[in-house]
């Protein structure tokens, strides 16, 4: 990795005040003018290669549209939808989950890469990244409020699509957002406050369920509606400075490279797309069924089984927290990114293990904190890992959608294969089905070893 002049600089309200800072942007500070001054003007790139240090503004900014957006898309995910297929199909609700969410998925393969490219040619009095994340936040809460009121199964499929589509445009404008924004230096602690807002979006977005679990239309609709007004916070507090290099013409060409990074050409890129890819899969293929298996393999009603399943998260949040909060702090001292990748990965796998073997509550709950704090460590440190490897400054929108590729992509293969799973051997085989996931996540783990550009 590379050494920003700056990285030793203690920053005012940040750690420390021996050097008067030089406003550079709106949340952002830098103690070397000179070195702000390259970041906007080097080649026509801004941010993505800026040495200028992000303030408290950026980060609580940076947090709240996180806490928003995912609030937004994974309480339908992991409650709402599992529901929304009860009330569709009481007797068989396993299948319409298993068959609706890879459509979903699919429409995010195909959006997120597109978006990131997009917004790295969009040229606006706004901006190139706002215009994509405040459209797209727009589009996602009506496909929601589509989703709650949809009527069977054809026009539940086309509206989880229209979401994971507009969701995912918001999502990879979000992260070249970024990429533009975050030096080198602080990668680590901004992935970590990445890896904390998510997560508590999970945690708030299950416990929302618990109490609005008799109202589809409002569980789905009120996490949209607080993620517009979060989004909108931060499109206004971060840096979007347009390059001033030319923008090349546009050909099908380019579009069609928007899915593809050269892996031969970009290894360490490939492999943390790999990394990234096979952690996602193991774990999607658990949360995915999370709500069935605590009524299926332990038992519970399906109300009893959505508060447990939400105590559940909440020790997995307070482990991600203690994990989380001091890890990207840490991988920033000492300048170190794989050991935690791999090392929670390899975590995360022992806790999925855990999970094929226990049928009680209590079992569930020590599984849940297990990963919590595996997971935790992991979503910490990745981001900075990925960001650190990226092929093209110039282009980090691009990239970085072809990475979420590895998020989208195992959202579409994880159900099915995991119905597949279940289904061996007379149905809910859970075990077997957690095995498979452990052994993906694993595999994630070993992935990372071979990257050499980042320590």
């Amino acid at each position: 990795m590379s050494t920003p002049t700056s990285k030793e600089e203690p920053q005012s309200g940040l750690a420390g005040t021996a050097t008067p800072p030089v406003t550079a942007a709106a949340g952002a500070t830098s103690t070397d003018p000179a070195a702000a001054s390259r970041a906007f003007s080097v080649e026509g790139l801004t941010q993505s290669v800026s040495t200028v240090r992000v303030g408290r503004k950026y980060m609580w900014a940076l947090s709240l549209a996180q806490f928003g957006l995912f609030a937004a898309l994974l309480t339908p995910v992991f409650v709402g939808m599992t529901i929304k297929a009860t009330e569709l199909n009481p007797a068989s609700p396993e299948t319409i989950v298993g068959s609706v969410l890879p459509f979903g998925a699919l429409g995010a393969l195909f959006a997120n890469p597109l978006v990131g490219a997009f917004s790295d040619r969009t040229r606006t009095r706004w901006g190139r990244r706002r215009p994509w994340m405040v459209g797209g936040i727009v589009v996602f809460v009506v496909a929601l409020a589509w989703i709650a009121f949809a009527p069977n199964v054809p026009q539940l499929t086309v509206a989880w699509v229209l979401a994971q589509v507009s969701a995912n445009a918001v999502l990879a404008a979000l992260t070249a957002s970024f990429a533009d924004n975050v030096p080198e230096f602080q990668r680590g602690k901004a992935s970590s406050v990445i890896a904390l807002a998510q997560n508590l979006a999970i945690l708030a977005g299950l416990y929302l369920a618990v109490y609005l679990v008799g109202n589809l239309p409002l569980l789905f609709i009120a996490p949209g509606i607080l993620a517009i007004a979060l989004i909108l916070v931060y499109s206004f507090v971060a840096r979007d400075d347009l390059p001033t290099s030319t923008i090349k013409p546009f050909s099908w060409i380019n579009l069609i490279s928007s899915f593809w990074t050269n892996p031969i050409k970009h290894p360490d890129f490939g492999l943390a797309w790999w990394g990234r890819f096979l952690i996602t899969f193991g774990t999607f293929m658990f949360t995915t069924y999370r709500l069935l298996y605590m009524e299926d393999r332990v038992g519970l009603p399906q109300a009893e089984a959505v508060g447990v399943v939400a105590f559940g998260v909440l020790l997995y949040t307070v482990a991600l927290l203690v994990s989380a909060s001091v890890s990207g702090w840490v991988s920033d001292r000492v300048r170190r990114r794989k050991v935690f990748v791999w090392s929670s990965t390899a975590l995360t796998a022992v806790g999925l293990v855990i999970l094929a073997h226990v049928d009680s509550v209590g079992g569930f709950y020590f599984a849940e904190i297990v990963m919590g704090f595996a997971y935790g460590i992991y979503a910490a440190i990745d981001t900075a890992l990925v960001v650190d490897v990226l092929p093209d400054p110039e282009r980090p929108g691009k990239d970085l959608g072809v990475i979420n590729i590895a998020n989208a992509l195992p959202q579409s293969l994880a159900p099915a294969v995991g119905l597949f799973l279940l289904g061996i051997g007379g149905g809910q085989n859970y075990t077997l089905m957690l095995w498979g996931a452990g052994v993906a996540v694993l595999l994630g783990a070993l992935v990372i070893l071979p990257i050499k550009s980042v320590r």
